[in-house]
């Protein structure tokens, strides 16, 4: 595994994902404009922003989920540009908590067309059991889905999301509906992951309290960006207090 060294914004010949003049435009109405980011291998950035800003937009627009101006560019290094393979996790679906899925059963629905009213082959319990060992939560494999917590039910979405092994990891308010232990558990698992396969993660979220010691950027947005820097750098800056009426500290607390 090798970690992608890079300094400042330059995409020179590193391995990132860039994304140039950006827009977005629904029913005539435009949703995002001249979004600018880049995002190097190995790092982690959180996109920050109000309810309506366009943060699920342009991770849509990413996804190619979204017809688009401007360009989305993934290249490795060394220059080469390609299509990037992209893991996503969407805001935290629900599951009946008398749903009889299991975990094996949710996951192998996904990674294979095995049919799953049949009793799952032992091979492909052992490639589910492996993937959910990637963020340590193969003990989940034969619980029901509905009565998985808010911290389970995202590991098991992620592990999904990390089958096959993406360049890019997308998470879409990962944090929601996930209590602070089962958030802090989070954090540290994507920093291991970012690590572990140099993924570059995207992330956006409203919980800004622990912004500062994991991220290694923050994006604002409301429809266009505006402010990219460190996360204290971004938090502390008029652009924050402005959009949010809020002025944060050294920790990134009122």
């Amino acid at each position: 595994m090798t970690i992608h060294k890079h300094s400042g914004d330059s995409c020179h010949d590193s391995c990132c994902l860039q994304v140039t003049g950006l827009g977005v435009v629904s029913d005539g109405r435009s949703i995002l404009r001249d979004i600018d980011l880049h995002i190097h291998c190995g790092q982690i950035v959180a996109v920050i922003g109000p309810n309506g800003a366009g943060k699920s937009t342009l991770f849509q627009a990413i996804l190619g989920q979204r017809p688009h101006t401007g360009s989305i560019d993934f290249q490795r290094s060394g220059g080469e540009k390609t299509r990037p393979l992209i893991g996503y996790v969407p805001q935290s679906p629900t599951f009946d908590k008398g749903d009889p899925v299991s975990v094996l059963d949710f996951f192998a629905a996904a990674v294979s067309i095995y049919p799953i009213f049949l009793p799952i082959p032992k091979g492909l319990r052992r490639r589910v059991t492996d993937c959910l060992r990637r963020v340590h939560a193969e003990g989940l494999v034969d619980q029901r889905l509905g009565s998985l917590s808010g911290g389970e039910l995202q590991r098991v979405l992620l592990a999904l999301a990390l089958e096959p092994l993406p360049h890019i990891l997308i998470l879409d308010e990962p944090f929601s509906g996930v209590d602070v232990e089962g958030e802090l558990q989070l954090l540290r698992l994507l920093d291991e992951l970012r690590r572990t396969f140099d993924l570059s993660i995207l992330l956006s979220t409203h919980d800004f309290s622990n912004l500062a010691d994991y991220a290694d950027k923050v994006v604002l947005m409301k429809e266009t960006v505006l402010k990219v820097g460190r996360p204290l750098e971004v938090m502390e800056s008029p652009e924050f207090a402005q959009v949010f009426h809020l002025r944060l500290g050294k920790e990134g607390t009122p």
